[in-house]
């Protein structure tokens, strides 16, 4: 996998982590640099650990299915880009209600934004790419669009969060084709 198949993967992934960033930083809640850092940290951590357990749980039954793991890479980051593009259409004002830069809240929306680079990881481990590479780079993608995300959202007040997670999920449509693509053709 090439630096830039990481990279657009760890934009889409990241799309999340930015929207809920925006929204964090646009809810007028907090707005000062060490939220900013505190969450963003977060986002990006369970970005890089949750590929890892996902290739770990795939590496131990990927023998299984190596005959069809392309089909199940396409269907799940199909799934995932999706939800993303689907979850783009949603309001947001309903998701910030509290400060998601402290204690179990930051947590859980952390745990939320990464769900999807769990899988990732699993679809990887099925193709037999190795993961600590794609990780670290996913994870530091993430905690800088997370800063980015926050900043612009104290300045820009969440105009344009939506679009973000729908251009993310697309991109993850996107590799999710081009993967099957590859093994199909």
């Amino acid at each position: 996998m090439s630096f830039i198949e990481i990279l657009l993967i760890a934009v889409g992934l990241a799309a999340d982590a930015f929207a809920v960033s925006v929204s964090v930083g646009s809810s007028g809640i907090v707005s000062d640099k060490r939220s900013s850092i505190r969450l963003s940290f977060h986002l990006g951590l369970f970005q890089f650990l949750m590929p890892i357990i996902g290739w770990y749980a795939g590496n131990s039954f990927a023998f299984l299915i190596e005959s069809y793991d392309h089909w199940i890479a396409f269907v799940i980051l199909l799934y995932i880009g999706g939800k993303m593009v689907w979850e783009g259409y949603k309001n947001d004002e309903e998701k910030i209600r509290k400060n998601l830069t402290k204690g179990m809240s930051m947590v859980l929306v952390s745990i939320a934004t990464s769900i999807d680079a769990l899988a990732l990881g699993l679809s990887l481990a099925f193709l037999n790419i190795t993961i600590f590479y794609p990780s670290v780079v996913i994870g530091i993608v993430t905690f800088i669009l997370a800063v980015i995300g926050f900043e612009a959202g104290v300045k820009l007040k969440d105009k344009f969060s939506n679009k973000v997670e729908i251009f993310g999920g697309l991109v993850l449509i996107g590799v999710g084709a081009k993967i099957l693509l590859a093994h199909v053709l």
